[in-house]
């Protein structure tokens, strides 16, 4: 306990609280962060391997192919194409799958926002501490009247710029972080639109129309 103790005074001493409290921001930032990872490789993200070649049987008609397919997927997405492919499609299925998938997606955007917010803060609390720290210099060197001391305001100065820093080393990487898991998620959107709408709408269906069309014809000829 003592340890902990002397390395929030040293903390304190170097930077200040505002530096402390970007700390305990970027230790709770960078735990969010492992989470996220975890995550969506719990989840499969991105890999898609089974699910594509499961659309792209349905696609051509091969409905058994597809199932099996599907049926080998760990993804989070295989629940919510089982459910378009197994159900007799309706407006009223489509609409509960997209619900679906929408939710899955939620659940894996919990806690980009928070990511964002860092990503914003961090820096404005950097120079929140840097106004204060220059504040303070200023007021030492006024106290210190006609005997001024460089050093003490080169000090102060040097103190204060250390809160800027802090706040740009923890909204930096953050901003990086927040980038990549949006555009996962946005290339995670894209393929569960392009797989659903093929699921309800499969190419066969749409060649095998005709064809029935033209054998009526044909029969009522």
């Amino acid at each position: 306990m003592t340890l902990i103790q002397e390395a929030i005074s040293r903390v304190l001493d170097l930077g200040g609280p505002v530096v402390l409290l970007l700390l305990c921001v970027s230790v709770l930032t960078a735990a969010l962060v492992l989470y996220k990872l975890w995550q969506y490789q719990a989840a499969r993200v991105g890999r898609h391997r089974q699910l594509a070649a499961a659309v792209a049987a349905w696609d051509l008609g091969d409905r058994e192919h597809a199932l099996r397919m599907l049926g080998e997927s760990r993804s989070y997405l295989g629940p919510v194409l089982r459910m378009a492919l197994s159900a007799p499609q309706t407006a009223e299925l489509s609409a509960r799958v997209d619900a679906e998938a929408e939710t899955r997606f939620a659940q894996l955007e919990r806690g980009l926002g928070a990511l964002d917010m860092v990503a914003q803060l961090a820096p404005l609390m950097g120079l929140f501490g840097t106004v204060i720290g220059m504040i303070e210099a200023f007021q030492k060197l006024q106290s210190a009247g006609s005997s001024v001391d460089p050093s003490l305001l080169a000090g102060g100065i040097w103190v204060a710029l250390l809160t800027t820093a802090a706040g740009l080393a923890v909204a930096m990487p953050t901003s990086l972080v927040l980038s990549w898991l949006t555009a996962r998620m946005q290339r995670e959107r894209v393929f569960a639109n392009q797989a659903l709408r093929v699921a309800f709408a499969p190419q066969s269906s749409a060649e095998a129309d005709p064809a029935q069309a033209m054998g009526s014809l044909a029969h009522a000829g």
